[in-house]
């Protein structure tokens, strides 16, 4: 069945694509497929998805920016191109394997001409293997400084848009924007690749959409994203109007990777919240089941690359003497802040920290001297500009107040600065201050730590021979704080405590601070970037080394799309297939679940129609048949609801009772009477529900229940984990099992399952002479998955016969044990209608244990 595909998202997501300039492209007929295989694109140009080279052990890296330099030739004619050497994305290739090719796609930092874009993609493509995306100009400035700076940006840092003039309200045009960009984006990616051979790495949030476009066109692509700034906690998320449509797209990816445990949380909890997906720990890798993929979570902070900064330092001596800096502030002791012109970066909240310590500790003033380099803003705004004046207030008014002939304790340096200057600074400073209230990671501390340490052979290094020693005062808000235990951390939104924290920078003996510079340095220098990247791509091999045995299904419309992977033997359940095994058959054993399976779980009312009545009972009237419904429902329900079906069997409460036909009595198919477990688990639960709002006790006659799914889910997750530990841990001598389930824990007799109940009925058919030579059972949650194991477990011991008809079959399409699937309860319907007429009734038919 036909269904617009990834071509028109932007259509599907927003309706009106075409109000942002850009015509519809006419030549693509896309469609969904829904049966195993790769999604493609019905296109004139495009007819298949065989790659345009082949290329062994490749890595695609897509960011929002070439790590290339673009500058216009003389007289405005041509273009010269060079690596930008301060790009992470250039130096990550340390990390990965040296056979392995790297090719790049990205925008370049530079207008190209519609006419020149043909020529510069080739040169880039040939001189630096650099494939480039030219966005048009009005969707690249409502996606880039539209959505990703006015939306993304403040509130991935915490800002909310409370008004109007204070962080933007949504503005769908963006978000549509943002996704024709990802579009183009994919475009790029799908004109290189070689979905077989190659991995996609993609990086930070201008890009969050793209995965679901790779997806849909390639089911099987070894694909993973990292996120460069923090991930905010669902509370904030939440906010977003496209939230789901964005955390749906990065679950399309293998592998997401954040700087810290903090963000990575947040990722999980909104995914929880959101989209009702919980996350495991095994072994030590967390991951995320998605519709039977494994979505991997890293958490690795990056990493400098260690060369370049020993290459700037080198630099640093040569073009801006150090020993400029020394005599520019000989007596004087240096605190040094390097930040972008940004609203998060805290430079102010620094600003008055330095005025504070000079009130305070007067010992200092006409000593202590702050330099602050503060790089160009990336963005703009009313916010930037109002910033700005705020600096520039707070330096005039300290450097008014405590400033003197030969002294100004704030040097404010606003201007680009080279690497080598910075690096001269770095070398220079007793200390490194980062008051930013927000960052994704802030690489400036490992920076200045690695520039204290110095290099052998340079003219700084060699004038200070002696013990390398460095302070670093941060802000806990920040990626790389965590990972520097000998810093002084502080919260920048109070003032004196950072100004109290920089004086113990500074006034902290020598012995201690080259203690902590030798702590820092050990972990920077083997902790760099190609440390990150070597560790990244190891996990998304690990995570993506059964893509190709797997069967895939790409289902789904708009940013709803997703990938169903399925063991490759596992099939829809067809239904002349059935039937025909069906009419062949001599003795047949059919077991069906209620819930979800004959009933859809979203009915309120359970008891079944009287077109299902009037099946089941045409199922039963068969001699050949042996029909039960096993539920985990009470045997007084099923009794009721079930009540006209006289020869139906019905095995309840998972198999704790079982009763062969209405005429028959019940049994009672535990080990043990004793329910005096009740009594120590009833307490437990109870105290558990008055504490945990929206929980609650279902009493069984064989077990106690306890549902919390409508808890925080957080909150109720965390407190079922807890339940869960105290009951096993009271009931550890008692004849019961204690297992949680999707929002419950329950307690149960030992030996009680739907599998112990189907392997009951399969060997009572085989000890009458009636061995089962037709097996049907149909079931949709975990406890059917003991069903379905109990068939092998059946055919293993001979008590059903490997060569006869098998069909365990499981509710819509996930991971499970049984063979085939179904996709819903019409379908379950349609099938037993189906073998009902293919039946044979007769009067004196009926199930017999």
């Amino acid at each position: 069945m036909g269904s617009r595909s990834y071509t028109n998202l932007l259509d599907l997501a927003s309706g009106n694509f075409p109000a942002m300039g850009q015509p519809r492209e006419r030549k693509q007929l896309p469609r969904v497929m829904t049966v195993p295989g790769v999604i493609s694109e019905l296109d004139d140009d495009a007819a298949s998805d065989v790659p345009s080279s082949v290329v062994q052990d490749r890595m695609i890296i897509v960011a929002n920016q070439l790590p290339v330099k673009a500058k216009r030739g003389p007289d405005n004619k041509g273009w010269s191109f060079s690596w930008d050497e301060d790009s992470l994305l250039l130096h990550l290739k340390d990390g990965l394997p040296e056979d392995m090719e790297v090719l790049y796609v990205g925008s370049l930092r530079a207008d190209v001409d519609l006419s020149e874009q043909d020529d510069v993609s080739q040169v880039l493509l040939d001189r630096f293997n650099c494939v480039p995306a030219f966005l048009p100009p009005d969707i690249l400035s409502k996606f880039y400084h539209g959505f990703c700076k006015q939306h993304l940006w403040p509130l991935f840092h915490y800002m909310l848009p409370f008004s109007g003039n204070h962080g933007g309200r949504f503005d769908r045009s963006l978000w549509e924007a943002y996704v024709a960009a990802n579009k183009i984006f994919s475009h790029k990616v799908i004109e290189v690749i070689n979905p077989e051979e190659d991995y996609v790495w993609i990086h930070d949030y201008h890009l969050m959409v793209l995965p679901t476009f790779l997806r849909r066109r390639f089911n099987a692509l070894r694909m993973g994203f990292f996120l460069h700034c923090p991930f905010p906690s669902s509370e904030i998320y939440r906010t977003l109007p496209v939230r789901e449509e964005i955390l749906k797209a990065l679950l399309n990816s293998d592998l997401i990777g954040f700087h810290t445990f903090d963000y990575a949380r947040h990722f999980l909890s909104c995914c929880s919240r959101m989209l009702g997906l919980e996350y495991q720990s095994k072994r030590g890798y967390i991951g995320m089941e998605y519709f039977g993929r494994t979505v991997g979570i890293k958490i690795m902070p990056v990493g400098i690359h260690m060369g370049q900064i020993e290459s700037v330092l080198k630099l640093a001596d040569k073009e801006w003497r150090v020993g400029e800096l020394k005599q520019q502030f000989e007596g004087k002791t240096v605190l040094l802040g390097v930040d972008d012109m940004d609203i998060f970066k805290g430079v102010n909240l620094k600003l008055l920290a330095m005025e504070q310590l000079l009130k305070q500790h007067q010992k200092w003033r006409g000593r202590a001297v702050l330099v602050q380099i503060t790089n160009p803003a990336r963005g703009r705004g009313r916010d930037l500009e109002e910033l700005q004046a705020e600096i520039q207030e707070s330096c005039r008014r300290i450097n008014e107040t405590f400033g003197r002939p030969g002294y100004e304790p704030v040097v404010f340096i606003d201007r680009p600065v080279s690497l080598s200057e910075k690096a001269a600074y770095f070398t220079i400073a007793e200390c490194v201050v980062v008051a930013a209230v927000r960052d994704g990671m802030n690489l400036t501390p490992y920076e200045y730590v690695v520039c204290r340490q110095g290099v052998s052979g340079s003219e700084s290094s060699a004038e200070s021979s002696g013990p390398k020693k460095s302070m670093l005062v941060v802000s806990e808000f920040i990626g790389c704080s965590p990972s520097l235990s000998g810093a002084i951390r502080v919260n920048p939104w109070n003032i004196e405590a950072t100004a109290e924290a920089m004086n113990e920078a500074i006034s902290i003996a020598d012995s201690e601070k080259q203690l902590r510079h030798e702590k820092h340095y050990r972990y920077v220098s083997t902790h760099d970037v190609a440390f990150w990247s070597r560790s990244f791509y190891q996990d998304m091999e690990r995570t993506c080394k059964d893509h190709f045995i797997r069967r895939c299904w790409g289902i789904g419309l708009s940013f709803g799309f997703r990938v169903v992977a399925l063991d490759r033997n596992f099939k829809k359940l067809n239904i002349d297939h059935i039937e025909s095994a069906y009419i062949k058959s001599k003795k047949r054993a059919i077991l069906l679940d209620y819930d979800g399976t004959v009933m859809p779980q979203t009915s309120i009312n359970k008891t079944p129609s009287s077109e299902v009545i009037s099946m089941i009972n045409t199922l039963c009237s068969d001699v050949k048949n042996t029909v039960f419904v096993v539920s985990g429902r009470g045997r007084d329900s099923l009794g009721k609801w079930l009540a006209p079906c006289k020869k139906l069997g019905i095995a309840s409460e998972h198999g704790y009772f079982v009763r062969w036909s209405a005429d028959d009595d019940w049994e009672n198919c535990g080990q043990s009477s004793d329910f005096g477990w009740i009594q120590i688990a009833e307490p437990v639960m109870k105290l558990y529900t008055e504490a945990t709002d929206g929980s609650s006790i279902e009493t069984k006659e064989s077990a106690l229940v306890w549902h919390h799914r409508d808890a925080d889910p957080g909150f109720g997750a965390a407190q079922a984990k807890e339940m869960l530990d105290h009951l096993e841990s009271v009931l550890a001598n008692e004849p019961v099992a204690v297992k949680s389930g999707q929002f419950i824990v329950e307690v149960k007799p030992q030996g009680i399952s739907k599998g112990s109940v189907a392997e009951k009925i399969f060997t009572s058919m085989a000890e009458s002479g009636r061995q089962a030579d037709f097996v049907l059972c149909i079931g949709d949650d975990r406890s059917d998955e003991d069903m379905f194991e109990s068939i092998d477990n059946a055919i293993a011991s001979g008590i059903l016969n490997s060569s006869k008809s098998v069909f365990a079959c499981t509710v819509g399409q996930k991971p499970s044990k049984a063979k085939y699937y179904l996709d819903d309860t019409a379908d379950v319907i349609n099938m037993l209608e189906t073998l009902a007429e293919a039946s044979d009734p007769s009067p004196s038919a009926g199930n017999s244990p």
